[in-house]
């Protein structure tokens, strides 16, 4: 996402090297860029034409790669064994800061000049398959059944994949023990057990419950998963279907945190959630794998467990899916040299190596049955919640609405709207928008 969508305990610029970054998410301003079209002759030469199958063999010639953050600063010297396993081929790497990276890719693609393949955050996938820059997946090379299935879905657009997961994030419970104790209680497991024991844990001496974001950018990734577990859509077919029984009782349900006085309605400044959750302040956040890093540097140490999202009736509930796709552009011109370094650095034993390097989280379930994600058991429970997650609509405007829903959402929890009228107002906002992809 981009750093205006992340939300300011997540922003990775106050983190060490801990587990995942959140992957970039920006605006879909690149349609205009679009909106020219793309050269008539691009993609026609036949060096860079698609082949129905990557060719048997090791890769060959230049593969072009553009990556983000620290992953483009690290990815370069990591593929030293896959040069190694394929000599006659050369990696060169592009590191690209996430702040300028779609823009970037956008241009690329209107202009046909591209690189060979990049990481592509995850919601700006619908933008650009729909602009006919990125190649589809190869079916005969890559399995959905091998990775988790939201991060998969993220790939998904119109029914057709368009890149493969890398890596991934996904979002938990964490929550004091020591106060869990002290008030008898045990994690929960639905939304009256969530209600009843962040209340349990005010009354042990946390003075706030819980902390929810409650708007600026990226709240709607801590919100949407209530709607996700509540059964709410948001799209159908080529319309957002925002409006629904579903979304209006999951904004109800999150907005009493804050009338009830289980979480403050300000957003905390980088760095106070993890400080406010060791002093025992806070009793519960929901959060990525990052953060059990964080908490034990402000002095939390072992006084804190990790949980899966309870759901509305049983547990685990839907958490939300992030992460960084490889997607090959259609203007590669060594499309089977792409592919195959996608598939090199999809395999389990690649994905477990990338842990180790970055700690960012595999995308195939194989990869956390053994080896180092096995070690530390509050990491495992991130493998266990990607069994249950969603990835927003991979449609071209979803930056845009997701910036809407921001702003719904902090309107409701503050009271300046009822949560039926902030639902409604979210879908006149987004109908105007439009899916993008009529």
């Amino acid at each position: 996402m981009s750093r205006r969508h992340i939300p300011a305990f997540l922003d990775p610029s106050h983190r060490r090297r801990l587990p995942v970054r959140v992957a970039a998410l920006a605006a879909a301003t690149a349609l205009a860029l679009t909106a020219c079209g793309r050269e008539d002759d691009a993609g026609d030469d036949e060096s860079a034409a698609p082949s129905a199958d990557v060719a048997d063999g090791p890769a060959t010639g230049t593969i072009e790669v553009w990556a983000m953050g620290t992953e483009g600063e690290e990815l370069g010297a990591f593929l030293a064994d896959f040069e190694a396993a394929n000599p006659d081929a050369t990696v060169e790497v592009t590191p690209v800061p996430w702040e300028g990276a779609h823009d970037r890719i956008a241009t690329a693609i209107a202009a046909g000049e591209t690189p060979d393949v990049s990481l592509i955050g995850t919601t700006w996938m619908g933008e650009f398959a729909q602009t006919g820059g990125l190649e589809p997946t190869p079916t005969d090379l890559f399995d959905e059944n091998d990775f988790f299935p939201g991060p998969w879905a993220s790939t998904v657009v119109d029914g057709t994949s368009y890149g493969v997961p890398w890596y991934v994030e996904t979002r938990a419970l964490f929550y004091r023990t020591d106060l869990a104790e002290a008030a008898g209680l045990q994690p929960p497991q639905t939304w009256d057990d969530l209600k009843a024991f962040t209340q349990g844990l005010q009354q042990a001496g946390a003075q706030q419950g819980i902390y929810l974001q409650p708007g600026q950018g990226g709240s709607w990734q801590t919100f949407m998963p209530f709607a996700w577990q509540n059964g709410a859509q948001l799209t159908d077919g080529d319309a957002y279907t925002l409006d629904s029984p579903e979304m209006t009782e999951a904004l109800e349900y999150y907005a009493s945190f804050y009338t009830d006085g289980l979480s403050q309605d300000t957003v905390l400044q980088p760095g106070a959630l993890e400080q406010l959750f060791a002093d025992g302040a806070i009793g519960s956040f929901i959060s990525g794998p990052w953060h059990i890093g964080l908490v034990r540097d402000a002095g939390a140490a072992d006084a804190f467990a990790v949980v899966p999202l309870p759901g509305k009736d049983e547990g685990p509930g839907t958490s939300f899916v992030g992460g960084g796709n490889l997607a090959v552009f259609t203007d590669s011109d060594n499309k089977d040299g792409a592919w195959k370094l996608v598939e090199y650095l999809t395999e389990v034993e690649v994905q477990q190596s990338w842990y180790e390097t970055l700690t960012d989280l595999p995308s195939k379930p194989a990869a956390w049955e053994d080896g180092p994600l096995t070690e530390d058991p509050l990491v495992s429970v991130f493998g266990e919640q990607l069994e249950s997650t969603e990835a927003p609509p991979a449609v071209p405007t979803w930056e845009q609405v997701a910036a809407v829903i921001d702003g719904d959402v902090e309107a409701a929890v503050r009271g300046a709207m009822s949560p039926a009228d902030a639902v409604a107002d979210m879908q006149s906002q987004a109908s105007s928008i439009g899916t993008g992809l009529q």
